[in-house]
């Protein structure tokens, strides 16, 4: 990917990008970055309410659903420590999906970022937010407790559409896999439930389908059956919750959920969604989980489910559990996934 600078050649209307650009940036002790494309006033649209939840790769369907919500108004990207030029033509490219007012990108790169009043106004004015892959850590890092968290979650209040890609939908449940340290691979995490890994957070966004649920992506691509069991084991272990359930999209995959509760499942793969209702038999230190009675609905591209009702329209449904440390699964034709 090319470092040069490119903003000599955007413009917003008959306003030079890099002159936009200029007028819209954050203070001069402010390290986070702004990058808009089209109108630079800000949008009077209407948004119509909608979540996009994508397993990570390429995902322009489902971006589209996620444009197409924003009414023509203003459409924002929030992102960590990534590049100039990247963040620029992610815009035009949101921009190539459905009729916008504008497309924006604001990059973190600490936690201070999160009190600039500047940056609180730009995603007060989003009419969709999405929120991009990267490291999740970051955006708990950056926003839990702080006026990005209250601004993101007034944007869910008001009923705006939001969407998250790997890392970003890793954070748009109840519960998320913080990845504080860093990352956790299933044969380590179910292991040893409680390794210095397995980081869970719960209460930073508030999506009220998505309460009491935590989310997962790249999922069978990146074998994170076992390590989702054990998110889930922890959380009933630890007494979060007396039921927990998961959705979990594979790369490439995304769910398009309406404020119903019906979801349809699109892209190239499949989304699992999880149920638990009783604690693990074995949860412990140093020691392989035994955990029985998960509830599993796979559900390939194209059907559906209601995570009001938690059923499916279309796919499977399987028993999964783990014994000393090792995942069986009881009446599906595809093993574990």
């Amino acid at each position: 990917m090319s470092s040069k600078r490119t903003l000599s050649f955007l413009f917003i209307g008959s306003v030079p990008l890099s002159l936009a650009l200029f007028l819209l940036a954050p203070g001069a002790s402010a390290k986070w970055k702004y990058f808009r494309a089209g109108n630079a006033a800000d949008s009077k649209a209407t948004p119509l309410p909608g979540f996009a939840l994508m397993g990570g790769g390429e995902q322009d369907s489902a971006l589209k659903f996620l444009c197409e919500r924003a009414n023509g108004g203003d459409f924002l990207i929030l992102r960590a420590n990534t590049e100039d030029d990247y963040a620029q033509k992610v815009n035009e490219e949101i921009r190539g999906l459905c009729p916008l007012n504008s497309a924006a990108t604001i990059v973190f790169s600490e936690r201070q970022d999160s009190d600039d009043p500047k940056l609180l106004e730009r995603i007060g004015q989003a009419e969709a937010i999405f929120i991009a892959g990267g490291d999740q850590s970051n955006y708990v890092r950056f926003w839990q407790d702080t006026p990005v968290e209250d601004a993101v979650n007034h944007h869910l209040a008001a009923g705006k559409p939001i969407g998250g890609s790997s890392a970003g939908l890793a954070v748009l449940g109840e519960f998320s896999f913080s990845s504080m340290i860093d990352t956790i691979h299933s044969p380590a995490a179910i292991a040893d439930p409680f390794g210095n890994k397995v980081t869970i957070s719960r209460d930073f966004l508030r999506i009220p389908l998505l309460t009491g649920i935590i989310t997962d992506t790249h999922f069978a691509k990146r074998d994170r059956m076992g390590r989702l069991v054990v998110f889930l084991a922890r959380i009933l272990q630890d007494g979060w919750a007396k039921q927990v359930r998961a959705v979990a999209v594979e790369e490439g995959a995304a769910v398009l959920l309406e404020p119903d509760g019906q979801a349809k499942v699109i892209g190239s793969g499949p989304a699992y969604f999880l149920e638990a209702n009783n604690s693990p038999e074995v949860c412990r230190r140093k020691t392989p989980l035994s955990f029985s009675g998960i509830s599993v609905h796979r559900a390939p591209p194209g059907t559906s489910f209601n995570v009001k009702d938690w059923k499916g329209t279309g796919g499977d449904d399987y028993q999964l559990s783990a014994v000393n440390g090792e995942l069986k699964a009881r009446g599906s034709n595809h093993g574990i996934y």
